[in-house]
């Protein structure tokens, strides 16, 4: 078995791992990226649809666009990039404080020993098995994501009239695709009493299309047997029950689920990462650290974000502290505070501080509102508390902690969304 040492050992090469080892290797750390597929970019090779960097960069590319971006950088720079090569576990050791990352790959089984190591996996979607649709298993129902590698990388049709079940964005987008190949997409059909997706791609995806969005709508049965025929959907109570003698049959060939993304942390999780139940992410601190010293973890591996530019900022700020974990410049951690979400908050990034460090904490709705505001609570007093505003669930939003709060805490923060009407009844 090859053994190697990095300062710092980046697993996954997309978006968040390429820009996780740029900042690394600007930083003077010695730096590896290790990739499952055989080349870098992720997932963004399979968006081409516009719409990324219009933050980052300032312009509006493509999604193999954005990624070709730092694809260059990372070619022109001194990052060891392992393509083909597949992470079967990490081993932190803490006596010596490092981590050994094994890997298999065309040579064989590989060990590189990192200073710091930085998740950054990205998330799978969620498959008809995870969500329970009643009925035949014939062939014909796809995850979105993998229909639009089918029609963009493949150049393969799934079918001809499509239903698509849920509204998030890869959905959206997929069944915009679709139209302009001239398929049918009969409708998407949403669960919940919203879209999911952002706004902007209900307008661009669906309205301009004349694609209808059914709400409180879903799949109860999918009818075939060799090959999707049909499907029955049911409009859903508040409870999300099926509603008795609402259903109805419609005809088609191919169901796409857009039903959500899970973070990919099993390999964190053997490691001895503990996982947020809520994201399905690591608990991390205010520099991205999780709870196994010198591991960081950014990206969708950490919480499913709305913008690749949003992944790309979290991942450089996940590579400067792994490699001032690694050269022994972080500061030392001093402190243990949870970070917790309360009111309508689903979940907050970071979950706990330990440096008593000014932090920006992101964090998501459970249900979009129409007036709210923010409250931070700081050992149970209330410290701090924004502006009345909308909020959305498809929208990450974040909030800064100031230093001096930080500082302040001895036992617990809290970020709450707190309703307007809530907070005065």
């Amino acid at each position: 078995m090859n053994e190697i040492t990095y300062d710092v050992v980046v697993i996954g090469g997309g978006p968040a791992g390429m820009a996780a080892g740029l900042k690394a290797a600007d930083a003077g750390a010695s730096t590896a990226i290790v990739e499952r597929n055989a080349q870098l970019g992720g997932i963004l090779r399979q968006c081409i649809h516009p719409g990324f960097g219009l933050t980052y960069f300032k312009e509006e590319l493509t999604g193999p666009e954005y990624a070709q971006c730092f694809i260059d950088r990372v070619e022109d720079s001194p990052i060891k990039v392992y393509l083909g090569s597949m992470v079967l576990s990490i081993h932190h050791d803490d006596e010596s404080g490092t981590s050994d990352v094994v890997f298999m790959s065309e040579t064989g089984m590989v060990t590189l020993t990192a200073h710091a190591v930085i998740l950054a996996m990205g998330c799978r979607e969620r498959t008809r098995s995870e969500i329970k649709i009643p009925g035949s298993r014939p062939a014909g129902v796809f995850t979105a994501g993998l229909a639009q590698r089918y029609i963009n990388i493949e150049n393969l049709k799934p079918g001809s009239r499509f239903v698509i079940l849920g509204s998030g964005d890869i959905g959206l987008i997929m069944a915009r695709r679709l139209a302009l190949e001239g398929f049918e997409v009969e409708g998407v059909y949403e669960l919940m009493p919203y879209a999911n997706g952002l706004h902007r791609n209900v307008k661009n995806c669906l309205e301009d299309f004349g694609i209808p969005l059914h709400l409180s709508t879903t799949v109860t049965r999918v009818i075939g047997k060799n090959r999707v025929e049909a499907v029955e959907v049911s409009q859903v109570d508040e409870q999300l029950h099926p509603i008795e003698g609402t259903q109805r049959t419609i005809p088609c060939d191919a169901l796409l689920l857009s039903v959500g993304l899970i973070p990919e942390n099993e390999v964190s999780a053997a490691a001895g990462v503990k996982l947020n139940p809520r994201t399905r992410g690591a608990v991390v601190d205010e520099s991205l650290e999780t709870t196994v010293p010198g591991i960081f973890s950014c990206g969708n591996v950490l919480h499913v974000h709305d913008l690749a530019d949003n992944v790309t900022r979290e991942a450089e700020r996940a590579g400067a502290a792994a490699a001032a974990y690694a050269a022994g410049t972080l500061a030392a951690t001093s402190e243990n505070i949870p970070i917790s979400a309360g009111g309508i908050a689903s979940y907050v990034v970071p979950a706990r501080l330990t440096r008593g460090e000014a932090a920006k904490l992101f964090f998501r709705v459970r249900r979009p509102v129409t007036r709210a505001h923010v409250r931070i609570t700081v050992d149970g007093a209330t410290a701090l508390e924004g502006k009345p505003r909308s909020f959305i669930p498809s929208i990450m939003e974040s909030f800064p902690l100031p230093a001096k709060l930080a500082a302040a805490a001895k036992e617990s923060i809290e970020i709450s969304v707190i309703e307007e009407d809530d907070d005065h009844e």
